[in-house]
Formats: C-alpha cells, structure tokens, sequence
C-alpha cells in the first residue's frame, strides 16, 4: 500500500452514486435543501420568518433549479427525496412560514454556490447563517451570526452556542465524557475574548436523549443542538471512519493487487466498514432500484420539464432504434442514451432519481450499467458490482477535483459521470482495475473543457443532450480500454488537469446561464415565452 496521507475515510459511496433526491439539481436542489434544514435546526423554536440572499450561480438560477423550492423546504424539515418540494411554498403558506428571496449577484470571494440565510422564531429568536451547496448534495456551513464556522456533517456533529467564558470547554467535554460521548475532533469559533463563541464537536454518534438539556443547563451556554444533515453518511454510519483502502487512482489500484480484487470489491469492502454490509447492500439495492424506475418509467410515459424545454425525447430515441440503431450507435448504446435522457426528462419534471454523481448528470451511468447489464443478461449482483466501482472513480474526482458545474463547469458533472460509467463498464465486462481507470481517464480527457451552460438556468437544455454524449464517450472509453489501447496520461493527472481547467473557466461558462449557448438568440428568445422560471 502507498504511504500518501489519505482523506477520504468518512465519505460513503452514497454520496457519490446519491442522495436519492428530487431534480433538477443535486448542488441547487439537494445541496440547497439541506443548507436550509442544517439553519434551521441552528435556531430554537419553529421558524415563521426567513430571507434567503442568493449569491453567484444561485442568484442567477435559482427559479429554474427549483433552489427556491429546495430552500423553503429544508426550513420546512423536508427531506431530498420527499416529493412535496415542488409543493414548498404552498406548505410554507400552510405552515405560516413567510419567505422572501434577495438577488445578491456575483462575488468572487464567496463560493459559486452561497446562500445566506436569515430566520427568525416564533419567540423572536434570530440567526443568520452562510450555507455553501459543494455539489453532488454536498454542504457546508461557513458562518453563523458572522462567526467563521466549518460544518459539514460529515461526522454526527454537537453545535454548542455559549460566551466565551473560562472553563466552558473542559464543561462541556467533561459531561460528553460521563455521557460515554467519544469526540473525534471539536473547534471552538469565537468573535472576540469573552464575547459569542461557537464550540463544534464531531462525534462517534449522536448523543444520548438526556445529554442535550444536562449542556443546555450548563452556565453560559445560550443553546445546544443536534445536527443531522439529512441522507450524508453521518445519517447512516456517525463518526465511523472506513479502513484507509486508497486517496487515488494510485493507491486504488495498489488496493485491488494487493488484495486481489476488483476496483467494485474495493470500494465495496470499504463501505462495509462504514455502515455494515447489511446496511451497504441495502442502500445499493434501493440505488439500483430507483436506477431502474427513473430509466424507464418516462420512456413508457414522458411528461413535460419544469421549463418546458424537454419531455418525450426518450421515447423518441427508444423508438427509433430499429432504424437507426445497426448503422450508428448500435442497439446497446441506443438503449443507454434512451435511458439516459429518461433521467434527465425525470428530474427536470421535479421527479425522484438518484444523483450519480450530480442530478444534472444523472442519467450517464444508469443508462450505460443498466443497458450494458440487459445486452449480456447480468444480474443484480453485477449490476452492483460495476455501480460500486463507479463510486470509487466519482469519489476520487469529487475530492480531487469537483463535480458541480458551478465550480468546475459541465466536465466536473457529465465528465465525471462518463468517466464513472466508463470504468463500471469496464467491470461488469470483465476487465481489469487498470483498464478501468484507462477508460475513465480517456472519457474525462475526452470532455475536457465542456462548459456548463443551461439555458434559462433550467436543467433541460443542454443537460439532456449532453448525457446522451457522455453515454457516447463512456462506451467509446470502455471498449479502447477494453481492445488494450492505453492511454499517456494517468487517471490522478487527467483529474488533475480537470481541476485546473474548470478553475480556469469564466463564470460566465460555470451554471450562471449567461454564457455560451444560454446566451444565443434562440435561447433567450426561448426563455422569454418558456414560464418555467417564474419571472
């Protein structure tokens, strides 16, 4: 095994091949959500009034990624995969809840995906909050009531408001510690000597029932809470961290010779000292569940997108396969991109899919594993197989690199997913861990610089297309790798490379739709007529 450090021992494979969640969009959609239920659970007592200030991408696409929806529903407790988000507002009105939304444009020195998040209680109580949607549903906390903080809910997590007063902290770990709490990690946030102050500790599980109100007696404590982010690993496995398998393709690949297994076994060993292998197979098999409804279910009964730009385009692909299938793509990767685009047609109608590894890119690797697995009569087994080695290739582009299109453009999302697909590909056919990281490096090198620019801020056009390409680039990858081509560049470079790149595009081209072809006459012309935004 190599000896680099590694940093990827608390991250589940469900939060690559995830959340389960309701379109369009995991960083606008999910991310979003959960950015509002973590603020929420920041402030005692039921919240009845909140103004979200859009920064950058949000603040552009908020209406079309439904982030406005997404919003009012984690203030409201919801969860990503809950369907009543495209019914949020009428809940909030149902609920008291009043709600306003602030454009606060671009600025550079905030992260592409920010929301500030300003609540006030029933009893008067108020807080303000920075969330930061990281992609793939991924959050974190930055600031609470002005303070600098870094929550993420990696680790099931104690939030802990108090003034800063000598002996808070040897309180407060001394009763976690009766309470048999084990701590992993704990940082205290403070605005000046002896004013607010904010102590996190990530622990080895939630704490016992009886432990929040003995730290809410404590003298100088103001309040105390619990906070579940809700579907991230800490949700499912709290505070365990995974045996340290591998931090890139490099070490993967060390991981796989030196226990003679596949990159999908890897990856699937490692989940298991996450969350058991009871608990793993069962969330792989409600993933490949969900794989199988969103693949299909709109290619039997399309529906029409929030926008309105896309519905029963799937069909129109499934359709036409027996004559044009043999002369160009072939039956199989016919059947993957009808596949593909059914999943996009899905979440943009607000429907339930599973991110893999955003929702924009939903569609590339269910439709390659599961068109592949029908060609050559594979079961569920396999099926998992080559999903778990997706994983592992999403999850070292997702640490490495990104995979929201608001950082690093539509390269980090259906790059990524092209080069996830590639490499399962790879594995369900029989190939080697080699041949599977050449794959995913030829898919990603192959979309290398593809900008992110939805039309209207819609996840609709281009999205759906371009999962229908990254289909094209995985099948293409995975054979070459397959017939022994070999590619110059390592996986971990190219990753690389697609770090530098996505950090090098304008804003412009990076989830903003105001840049490439969001920008042309026909599709603002569109968008003036569409509805879908709500403007």
């Amino acid at each position: 095994m190599a000896s680099k450090p590694q940093t990827l021992a608390t991250t589940s494979a469900f939060e690559v091949l995830g959340p389960v969640m309701v379109g369009p969009s995991s960083s606008h959609t999910a991310g979003a959500l959960r950015c509002a239920r973590v603020a929420a659970s920041l402030l005692e007592g039921r919240v009845v009034g909140v103004r979200f200030t859009l920064w950058n991408s949000f603040s552009h696409t908020y209406h079309g990624h439904g982030t406005d929806r997404a919003l009012v529903a984690g203030i409201l407790g919801l969860d990503t995969d809950d369907e009543r988000i495209r019914d949020a507002f009428d809940l909030a009105r149902e609920a008291g809840l009043d709600y306003a939304f602030v454009e606060a444009g671009d600025d550079a020195s905030v992260h592409p995906n920010t929301v500030d998040i300003d609540m006030v209680a029933e009893g008067g109580a108020r807080c303000q909050v920075r969330g930061e949607s990281l992609g793939g549903g991924k959050m974190r906390i930055s600031r609470i009531d002005g303070v600098g903080v870094d929550i993420t809910g990696a680790y099931a997590t104690l939030f802990v408001a108090h003034r800063d007063a000598p002996g808070i902290l040897a309180s407060l770990t001394h009763l976690l510690a009766m309470a048999e709490v084990n701590i992993a990690f704990c940082r205290t946030y403070r605005t000046e000597q002896g004013g607010r102050a904010y102590s996190v500790f990530e622990t080895d599980g939630a704490p016992d029932a009886s432990v929040l109100p003995m730290i809410r007696r404590i003298r100088d404590v103001s309040f105390a809470t619990f906070i579940s982010v809700p579907g991230s690993a800490s949700a499912v496995s709290p505070g365990v961290t995974a045996e340290e398998l591998f931090d890139d393709g490099a070490q993967l690949l060390d991981a796989c010779a030196e226990r003679g297994l596949s990159i999908g076994a890897v990856m699937r060993l490692r989940e298991e000292g996450l969350s058991g292998a009871g608990r793993a197979d069962e969330a792989m098999r409600r993933v490949i569940e969900v794989m199988r409804d969103e693949t299909s279910a709109p290619v039997r009964e399309p529906s029409r997108s929030l926008g309105g730009f896309i519905g029963g385009e799937a069909r129109l692909v499934d359709a036409g396969k027996a004559r044009w299938a043999k002369p160009l793509m072939g039956a199989t990767q016919t059947d993957a991109v009808a596949r593909a685009m059914a999943v996009l047609e899905r979440s943009a109608a607000m429907g339930v899919i599973v991110a893999a590894p955003t929702a924009g890119s939903a569609g590339v690797v269910p439709g390659c594993v599961l068109a592949a697995a029908d060609a050559t009569g594979a079961g569920d087994d396999e099926v998992a197989s080559a999903l778990w080695c997706a994983a592992a290739v999403g999850l070292n582009i997702q640490t490495h690199a990104c995979v929201a299109g608001a950082e690093g453009g539509c390269q980090a999302e259906v790059g990524s997913a092209a080069a996830m697909a590639a490499a399962a590909l790879v594995e369900l056919l029989g190939g080697t861990p080699e041949q599977a990281l050449t794959a995913s490096s030829l898919a990603i090198s192959n979309l290398l610089g593809l900008v992110c620019d939805p039309v209207g801020g819609l996840v609709e056009v281009p999205c759906q297309a371009r999962n229908a390409i990254g289909v094209a680039a995985a099948f293409s990858a995975a054979q070459l790798a397959l017939s022994g081509v070999e590619w110059l560049v390592p996986f971990d470079q190219v990753v690389a490379a697609m770090a530098e790149v996505g950090h090098a595009l304008p804003s412009r081209l990076r989830e903003t739709a105001r840049g490439g072809l969001a920008a042309t006459p026909a599709a603002t012309s569109a968008c003036a007529t569409c509805g879908g935004c709500g403007r």
